[in-house]
């Protein structure tokens, strides 16, 4: 039996505590190593999840990483979400069918998310469809002002829209019923809707024509304002429900991204806008009106820690996915410029912010 003194008793404790503290911080480490090896997470815009989707399947399949989880939240679901704060319970991108808005990025700041990654990787443009078992519609922007605003000018002054039938809004259209399917206010869709349609066909009235030159804002409440009295009925973030019910009800119109149209073009038809008809060469030349930007928002304190995310932004911007002759096309994305999409993949190889 080994008489050890108090020295030594205190001594074998240190070591006892000290070996467990070590246990303790290796097991921690391993737990840490684990979390910082889950997949990258993206949230987002209906109308980018196609082309986030199919860019996260060929990442899982040619590189070394997870494939990443990709969830459709709508753009503004989307950036809430990821303005919510850095570190692994919160996402790394977020997919947008427009761009951040002021107010999101001041909420971003107000959570730590602090150095924001901004994307731009093509072009869409927002259609209002209808089946093939029907008609199809040719309207103009003005016609689609005066058939889905909350309030119109009559008689030189405004009032709540009185328009039930196409006929209503212009004798030359048909004596149907209105009832447009469109995407709800957390939508990035119904944001460029509401400021590519909606100002432009308010515009056409010189009543709110003058009204935008003398007060801005009082003119945009206007505009952006969709009716709520039935013609217009929200649909949801998801498209694919838009589009089946056109499939079930002829007589209804749909409002949803290009890419969406031509997935389902054996069934579905595009409106024509001003004379122009949604197809992939009049949009990326901009002679369709209803056109718009695409974007993805990475959150640079996630680069580094999830791996894969700086490689996911690569492929992404890779002429093989989003170049003229790129996967990405395949999936209906009209692409950038060749200069434009270069600026873009520089731009995510350095993590510039905003």
């Amino acid at each position: 039996m080994v008489n050890r003194s108090p020295l030594h008793r205190v001594a074998a404790r240190v070591l006892a505590v000290s070996s467990f503290v070590t246990v303790s911080s290796l097991f921690l480490s391993l737990v840490a190593g684990a979390a910082f090896a889950r997949e990258i997470r993206i949230v987002g815009s209906s109308t980018v999840f196609p082309f986030s989707a199919a860019v996260a399947e060929s990442f899982g399949q040619t590189s070394e990483f997870k494939t990443p989880v990709v969830e459709s939240t709508g753009s503004g679901g989307g950036l809430k979400l990821f303005c919510a704060g850095v570190g692994l319970a919160h996402p790394d991108v977020a997919n947008s069918s427009r761009p951040i808005k002021t107010s999101e990025i001041d909420d971003c700041k107000k959570n730590g998310v602090t150095e924001i990654v901004e994307i731009k990787f093509g072009f869409d443009g927002i259609v209002i469809a209808n089946s093939r078992t029907a008609k199809p519609y040719a309207l103009t922007l003005d016609q689609v002002f005066r058939a889905l605003a909350k309030q119109i000018p009559v008689n030189g002054k405004l009032v709540a829209n009185p328009n039930r039938t196409w006929k209503d809004v212009d004798p030359s259209l048909p004596d149907v019923k209105i009832e447009v399917l469109g995407p709800p206010p957390t939508s990035g869709t119904r944001d460029a809707f509401v400021e590519l349609a909606m100002e432009a066909g308010a515009k056409k009235s010189p009543m709110l024509a003058d009204l935008k030159n003398s007060d801005e804002k009082a003119f945009q409440a206007i505009a952006h304002a969709i009716r709520e009295d039935g013609p217009y009925v929200e649909a949801g973030e998801n498209d694919n429900l838009i589009v089946q019910k056109l499939q079930a009800n002829t007589a209804a119109l749909g409002i949803f991204g290009f890419s969406f149209l031509e997935e389902n073009e054996d069934q579905l038809q595009g409106s024509s806008i001003d004379g122009q008809a949604p197809t992939f060469e009049n949009i990326e030349s901009g002679r369709y009106p209803i056109s718009r930007s695409l974007y993805f928002y990475v959150k640079k304190a996630h680069v580094g820690k999830v791996p894969g995310l700086q490689e996911y932004v690569a492929e992404f911007t890779s002429e093989r996915a989003a170049g003229a002759d790129g996967y990405l096309v395949d999936k209906g994305l009209i692409p950038l410029p060749a200069a434009e999409l270069s600026t873009m993949r520089a731009r995510g190889e350095k993590m510039s912010v905003l």
